[in-house]
């Protein structure tokens, strides 16, 4: 049995079914992981949501499948290059999106000794800080507060974590930092504004990664969300613990997956246009 990690989805369906044929994937026998945007500003997000729904896999949930369930509840605009009016429209809607809105915010599976998230984890919080943060936040996405919540979900403020942060302000900050975040400072400040690769940033600025003093530098931390990450050598972030897996399919890059019991990298190449 093998477990593969797969990055970005962005309803990239046609790629994602060459990348399970490349790697010669066993519905019976391997597992699958997801680190989180199965939908949105690709071709196909509906029958990317129908098939990672019907087989068993682990995901995690994006900052797009945060917005196609604040659009669906009626509490954000459909922006101009949102693609899952599909979804949307579709017979078994409810059904996907009960699904979507109970995926997780971070895994962690003790015995392989990898933990998943969409995005990031600022460098206050340790494994257990992080496990309970996110829970506050699917908690609130599961129950009557959710309509609520995604009417308050959006927004840069607070950029800075403390105990003391509550109500709307705290779950945003979670929330941001869970499916957002690229950079922080050397506090964890965030900036969400900046998306470039390294280099590119305000000074003040790093990768949320390479935060010295990290509480979570040891363990194995497998994310999605910066497909301009991956421009240089993705070994390159093994010293840091951290294994980027957007390689940008959406934009005419490749989809990416890693086979977590040895570490091995499969890619398939853009079939689409890439989005501009």
């Amino acid at each position: 049995m093998s477990t593969y990690a797969i990055g970005d989805l962005q309803g990239c369906y046609q790629e994602l079914l060459a990348l399970l044929d490349d790697i010669n994937f066993d519905e019976d026998d391997d597992r699958l992981w997801f680190t989180g945007d199965l939908v949105n500003r690709g071709p196909e997000s509906l029958q990317t949501l129908r098939f990672v729904r019907a087989i068993s896999t682990v995901t995690v949930l994006g900052n797009h499948d945060l917005h196609c369930l604040a659009v669906a509840a009626g509490k954000a605009e459909s922006r101009k290059n949102d693609t899952f009016e599909d979804i949307l429209n579709a017979a078994d809607r409810d059904e996907l999106l009960h699904w979507l809105r109970h995926l997780p915010l971070l895994f962690h599976d003790q015995q392989l000794g990898y933990t998943m998230v969409h995005a990031g984890l600022p460098p206050q919080w340790d494994l257990s800080a992080a496990n309970t943060h996110a829970k506050e936040v699917e908690e609130c996405l599961r129950g009557p507060q959710a309509d609520q919540f995604f009417s308050n979900m959006y927004g840069d403020q607070p950029d800075l974590w403390s105990e003391d942060l509550a109500g709307w302000d705290r779950l945003r900050f979670i929330t941001n930092c869970f499916t957002r975040m690229r950079y922080c400072d050397a506090e964890g400040r965030l900036t969400l504004k900046d998306k470039g690769p390294p280099g590119s940033q305000a000074a003040a600025y790093m990768p949320w990664f390479d935060i010295a003093g990290r509480k979570t530098n040891q363990l194995k931390i497998i994310f999605g969300h910066w497909a301009s990450l991956r421009h240089g050598n993705i070994n390159n972030f093994n010293m840091s613990n951290v294994y980027p897996l957007d390689s940008g399919c959406l934009w005419g890059g490749k989809l990416t997956a890693m086979r977590l019991e040895d570490g091995q990298y499969f890619t398939v190449p853009c079939r689409q246009q890439a989005v501009k």
